[in-house]
Parts: structure tokens; sequence; C-alpha cells
């Protein structure tokens, strides 16, 4: 037996939007301050990466995990971007503390709109879904996951889907002269 209380629904979220379709276009808080569209992205290939909430511990290891390898993303020329449904001031301090050199993007009010379009919001929750979205420079979605809540997906499925399209950037050799 489920130890849900009765008669409450748990609704999951929709179904996330699949590759090949074009990734809704929105603008959120990046700080208090500042906005950032996904438009303003254009060009490039983006990584979404949707999390349930900072401080707890898998999205803070997920994050932290982001940030160590960020330089094989910006390889590929790609931008990751963190949204959950937290304000601005909660990402502040998480990317403070954690050191984190990316946008954290509050979709918080209204709260989840963002990951409803793209079809990963936890009603039950109100937060999101840990789901991936990689998208390419002309805004199509090349590759999509949602992960168990408790699961950290780790960055090789972002990676994959980054060398399918993406040309990496050459990289300088260690030791060469100028």
């Amino acid at each position: 037996m489920s130890s849900l209380q009765p008669n409450l629904p748990v609704t999951e979220p929709e179904t996330a939007l699949a590759a090949g379709v074009r990734a809704p276009d929105f603008t959120l808080p990046a700080t208090p301050d500042q906005q950032l569209s996904l438009s303003d992205l254009s060009g490039q290939p983006v990584i979404l990466a949707f999390y349930p909430a900072d401080w707890s511990p898998v999205c803070g290891d997920q994050m932290a995990l982001y940030n160590q390898i960020l330089p094989e993303f910006h390889r590929y020329g790609a931008q990751l971007v963190g949204i959950s449904t937290d304000g601005v001031w909660c990402h502040a301090a998480f990317a403070q503390d954690r050191k984190l050199h990316f946008p954290l993007l509050a979709d918080f009010q209204p709260k989840g709109e963002v990951a409803r379009r793209y079809g990963v919001y936890r009603d039950h929750e109100g937060t999101s879904a840990r789901a991936l979205f990689v998208i390419d420079g002309t805004g199509v979605i090349r590759w999509s996951h949602v992960s168990p809540v408790g699961l950290n997906p780790g960055a090789d499925g972002i990676l994959d889907a980054l060398d399918a399209f993406a040309t990496p950037h050459a990289e300088p050799a260690s030791g060469a002269l100028s």
C-alpha cells in the first residue's frame, strides 16, 4: 500500500517536450534586477537544467557537477541555464554558496509557468521535475530527459547530445608556446 493520503490526486508532470520540437521562448529573472530570455541565447546551443529546489542534496550535487564540467559545455559553445521554482534571492544565496558560474532562473511567479510549458511541472509538489533539455542554436530541442527526482542524471546525456550536433571548439595544446 502507498503511504500517500487517500483521495489526494497525485499527478506527475505532463510529457516533457521531445526532440524535434521548437523550445518555447521565455523570460525569467536571473537576479533581482536582471531578466534572461531563451531568445537572448539564440545562435548557440543551450542546456536547460530544470531542478526541484535549491539546497536539496541531489540538486546541490547536480548543479555542482555541472559547474565543475562547465568548460566541457563551453567547448561546444553551449550555455548552461538552471531553472527552478525558487525565488531570485534563494538562487543568489545558493549560487554564491556553491560558487556557481552559470545563471539560475526563477520560475517563481507565476509559479512553474515555464516548467509547465516544457511539460515538467510537478503540480502536487509545486516544483519542477528534474529535467534536461539540449537546444540547438536555432531553438529546436535536440534531446530531453526526465530523471527521478531523487536521482542525479549526471552529464553524459548532455555531452552525447551536444556531440551529436555541435562542433567542439579546438582546445589549445597544453604547454604550447605562443
